[in-house]
């Protein structure tokens, strides 16, 4: 049997000199809190390794619970927890979050219910890096085209990042530092008061690490730091009836190993309106109205957080700042139909202008940094105008059916960017239908819930496929995607074990596949929109026809008083239809096992994470987020963590994230040729010891 690694002194990652490290911090205020004898409340997981499905279809966390293994301060490492979510890792943050192997537009990502996007080309900030967790109450999913009230596309389904509708009254709030390897630090502060007519909230965070090392021990081009504020004010001036004004601002930067350039400015703003009035009557029960602005100033450059490329051409300092201004309204009602049956209809609107302008052969970086007096350049506006219809019958008190139709009236116009000015180039519009209908049923005299969900939604291509994979072209644009999905499980929940499955089976016409490569597609036979060669490659798009399966598992089973058994499995497989081939960037079976102890104000735990091989691939396919590049060999991690409950409202948690230090990198991960050679992934963080002190008041 080989040995295992060394984990003494020499495992422990260097501190930095004559600075107080914040992972002292915490130690030392865990040894000053009192301790609690008993706490009913550790029953349930402190930690969180595997998340269950707590509803037909849907998932639920608090996302300020600790949980493991540790994800970076930002949405998608938030999510890859999840049964039946990956990440596309890009360096230490950022990443690109993928739902039962589908991602971008099909996954639609909400903040406090307002859809919004990026504004980088290359993706280097989806909407999830935008995400701080910690400044939300509740992240919901819904996996499938399993509802219309969230917008259009949801082929993948929905992620909800939710703030509660009020703060609890009186004063209260939320406070965290976690420290760990690799200089790691995040701090959330949370502040609330609340009356009987009015409320006001802030939150604020920051998050920063240096470069991480593989389990190789080779230092990874990932440092980062990350800041966010939010405030929010609240008038209810009658019981029933709330106003609420919103306002959220953050900044960021980040360094990346899968491409030349790094993430110099990630700014974002965001102002809203929100407005709700209840108990109108018998039939109109509520209605609900929101408005909000989002902008993003994206710049990325190869030369301000790295050392500048040299070669024989002396022009190579390169600077890329676009922009997104993203404008969006949704109204809704609520109705009694019956006492068995509600209706929910609404409206939403949204129009996002994208603008570019950039510099790209200057011979010093002071030349670059003239792109600040260069005019704003639009290069694709959109506008989608929603309709939309949810229903819940209740047909008996363990019978009920919920369906919901939508139509969407989408168009997009594409421009051929110049430096001072741009050219129409074309355009496309389309009218889209969505709608599902699911069944679910609790069991007679079982603690089992059974449902099946029939779905169909029309998803048209998004900025990234529209232009950076060219889409929309003078001599063609893409059509649009059509998804039939049939979702089924079983949910069974009792006081000692709780546990669901979860299968799916969908057909994807005009599935949209996006290519990157040096040689042309339609060399190997099959056709595509393609631009011109950029940098080497030609960047395409097209449609085919695609079918895939899968599903997700998850077991929670307290087997003795003080002893938790945890585990989840999730499984996709993805065939283009078209072309007789995988369907690109699927990712491979991945299992979880986790085992809990408790013992008064204390729980011990762990999990082992089993990923299968990839050898199921289409190399330079994929989509907006990531494409094939060969098979990928399994890997297993084991994580541990430890908890404390030191006194009311103060939890201190810590653990080893892939104790064994090993080296490995995702099959769904972006290329790292820059750093380590062609046809590399990056990979995943080494060994990392962490600790966390939260406080709830």
């Amino acid at each position: 049997m080989a040995a295992f690694p060394n984990l003494g002194l020499s495992a422990i990652p260097t501190m930095h000199p004559y600075r107080l490290h914040p992972l002292s911090c915490l130690v030392l205020a865990s040894l000053a809190a009192p301790a609690l004898a008993e706490d009913a409340n550790l029953l349930g997981e402190v930690v969180v390794t595997a998340p269950r499905m707590a509803e037909p279809l849907t998932v639920s966390l608090d996302p300020r619970a600790p949980q493991q293994p540790v994800p970076a301060n930002d949405g998608a490492a938030f999510l890859k927890n999840i049964p039946g979510f990956s990440m596309i890792r890009k360096a230490g943050t950022d990443g690109d979050p993928v739902l039962r192997g589908l991602a971008g537009s099909r996954l639609n990502v909400l903040l406090d219910g307002a859809d919004f996007h990026g504004g980088c080309g290359m993706r280097m900030d989806p909407p999830t890096a935008y995400v701080f967790p910690e400044a939300f109450d509740q992240v919901t999913v819904i996996k499938g085209p399993q509802t219309v009230l969230h917008g259009n596309g949801n082929s993948a389904g929905v992620v909800l990042f939710e703030r509660a509708p009020q703060p609890a009254p009186g004063v209260t709030g939320f406070a965290s530092l976690m420290a760990g390897s690799w200089g790691r630090l995040d701090a959330v502060a949370n502040a609330a008061a609340a009356g009987d007519k009015a409320y006001v909230e802030a939150t604020a965070s920051h998050a920063e690490s240096d470069d991480y090392e593989d389990g190789a021990g080779r230092s990874v081009h990932s440092f980062y730091q990350r800041q966010s504020l939010n405030a929010r004010a609240g008038w209810r001036p009658e019981r029933d009836t709330r106003l609420e004004f919103s306002a959220t601002g953050s900044r960021a930067e980040a360094a990346y190993a899968d491409r030349s350039m790094d993430g110099v400015k990630f700014d974002r703003e965001g102002y809203g309106v929100k407005f709700e009035r209840g108990n109108l009557g018998p039939l109109l029960q509520a209605v609900k109205a929101q408005v909000n602005y989002n902008y993003i100033d994206h710049v990325m450059d190869n030369y301000s957080l790295r050392t500048p490329p040299t070669g024989v051409n002396p022009n190579f300092f390169k600077v890329n700042n676009p922009d997104r201004e993203t404008q969006s309204a949704r109204v809704s009602a609520d109705l009694a139909l019956s006492d068995k049956t509600r209706l929910t209809l609404g409206a939403d609107w949204q129009t996002n202008e994208h603008t570019l302008r950039k510099i790209e052969n200057a011979t010093t970086a002071a030349a670059a940094d003239a792109y600040k007096s260069l005019p704003r350049i639009l290069d694709m506006a959109t506008d989608t105008w929603g309709l939309f219809a949810e229903l819940r019958h209740e047909l008996t008190d363990d019978k009920r059916l919920i369906g919901g139709v939508r139509l969407d009236d989408w168009s997009a116009d594409r421009y051929q960017y110049s430096t001072y000015a741009s050219t129409y180039m074309a355009g496309a519009s389309e009218t889209l239908r969505s709608g599902f209908l699911r069944y679910e049923q609790n069991l007679a005299g079982r603690p089992v819930t059974a449902f099946v969900g029939l779905g169909y939604s029309e998803r048209p291509m998004d900025y990234w496929e529209a232009s950076t994979y060219n889409g929309i072209l003078a001599s063609g644009q893409l059509k649009p995607e059509k998804n039939t999905q049939l979702d089924a499980g079983l949910m069974w929940k009792t006081a000692k074990l709780s546990a669901s499955v979860s299968v799916f089976y969908s057909k994807v016409n005009d599935y949209i596949l996006t290519y990157s490569g040096a040689t042309l597609p339609s060399a190997s036979g099959r056709v595509m929109n393609c631009g011109p060669l950029t940098m080497g490659k030609y960047n395409c798009s097209g449609n085919i026809d695609a079918t895939r399966y899968g599903g997700e598992a998850d077991l929670a089973w307290r087997f003795a008083p003080a002893w938790t058994l945890r585990g989840s499995l999730a499984y996709v497989h993805g065939d283009n239809d078209t072309n007789d081939v995988a369907l690109a960037q699927t990712p491979p079976l991945e299992g979880r096992l986790g085992l809990d102890y408790t013992t008064g104000a204390w729980t011990l735990g762990g999990v082992l994470r089993m990923v299968a091989e990839q050898d199921r691939y289409d190399i330079n396919y994929g989509n907006i987020v990531g494409q094939d590049y060969g098979r990928t060999a399994g890997f297993a991690t084991l994580s541990l963590n430890a908890a404390y409950k030191a006194g009311k409202g103060l939890l201190f948690t810590a653990g080893i994230d892939n104790v064994f230090d090993k080296n490995y990198a995702e099959h769904l991960a972006r290329d790292n040729s820059f750093e380590a050679g062609a046809n590399t992934r990056v990979n995943e963080p080494g060994r990392f010891v962490w600790a966390k002190l939260s406080y709830t008041y």
